[in-house]
């Protein structure tokens, strides 16, 4: 059964979106990752115009982010200060995003830019979690423990303020940073930017893990607030009818997820994850430089 879908202007098969966002919540639960930045692709490779996959994509990420951090909040393991100093890097990140988004988008370059984008990124973030993993992996075979590192080296910088929840003394000029990185993945890629901001915020920010999680979705949950307003209103590339469908099919998936995470083990997880990152990365290349079948088109960019 076809359904139309308004902004996106084409029809695409009810049960595919569904499944697609199940498929999504599933790898998100089992993964313990946003599914924003496997999301997206997949959008793109069933047809949904690069634009309006990233604009769209934002309503997931918000309705998951946001139902995980009020499970984190009652649990305490949020740090509300600093979640509130990357939310102001991310609101300005999300701001100058939004705005390259329109300006690509009026010089007809943004589906490019947006598969290019992934193809880039994918390929960084999934080649390197592929290659932690194997290390992990090897160093448990030989006995030895797990790796820690966490650096404070932003205990030296100015502007210096105290974070209680985390138990850190160190300047906002980081944490700014990171949320401003994180805003503009957002407004450019559709991509939540948990699987950044967690690893920059123990390993960069020398956050505590126990609040990592939580804090990360508290910035993750305003910041793709605005970047949905501001697509919808800048941009118009919201599709509403999408957005509910994805989310319907991820909350059921994520639960079965979640459960499947329990009988696998940590190495393992990030290697299948790894290997999954790269073969979207690989299809997404494929379909950039394969010639279509059709060399002209009239769709709008």
């Amino acid at each position: 059964m076809d359904i139309y879908l308004p902004i996106a202007e084409i029809s695409v098969n009810l049960f595919l979106l569904l499944g697609l966002g199940g498929v999504v919540g599933y790898l998100s639960g089992l993964f313990g990752v946003g599914g924003g930045f496997i999301m997206t692709p997949l959008l793109i490779l069933i047809g949904i115009p690069p634009a309006v996959a990233v604009g769209t994509q934002t309503s997931q990420i918000l309705a998951s982010s946001f139902s995980s951090v009020l499970s984190h909040i009652r649990r305490r393991t949020v740090d509300l200060r600093m979640g509130s100093v990357l939310v102001a890097g991310g609101l300005v990140g999300s701001l100058a995003g939004v705005l390259v988004f329109r300006w690509l988008r009026q010089i007809g370059q943004i589906d490019t830019v947006i598969s290019l984008g992934y193809v880039l990124f994918l390929g960084s973030v999934g080649g390197l979690m592929l290659v932690e993993g194997l290390a992990s992996w090897l160093r448990l075979r030989r006995g030895a423990g797990r790796q820690r590192r966490r650096h404070f080296w932003m205990h030296k910088l100015p502007l210096r303020l105290r974070f209680s929840a985390s138990r850190l003394y160190i300047s906002v000029v980081p944490p700014l940073l990171v949320g401003f990185l994180g805003g503009i993945l957002a407004a450019i890629l559709g991509i939540g930017g948990g699987f950044v901001l967690i690893p920059a915020m123990i390993y960069l920010l020398g956050m505590p893990t126990t609040v990592v999680v939580g804090t990360s979705h508290y910035q993750i949950a305003i910041v793709a607030a605005l970047t949905g307003f501001l697509h919808a209103y800048a941009n118009q590339t919201v599709d509403i009818v999408l957005g509910v469908l994805l989310i319907a099919g991820g909350v059921v998936g994520a639960q079965y997820g979640t459960r499947a995470a329990a009988y696998l083990r940590g190495e393992q997880v990030r290697m299948l994850f790894a290997l999954l990152v790269l073969a979207v990365c690989g299809k997404l290349l494929y379909d950039l430089v394969v010639p279509p079948a059709d060399l002209y088109s009239i769709a709008e960019g």
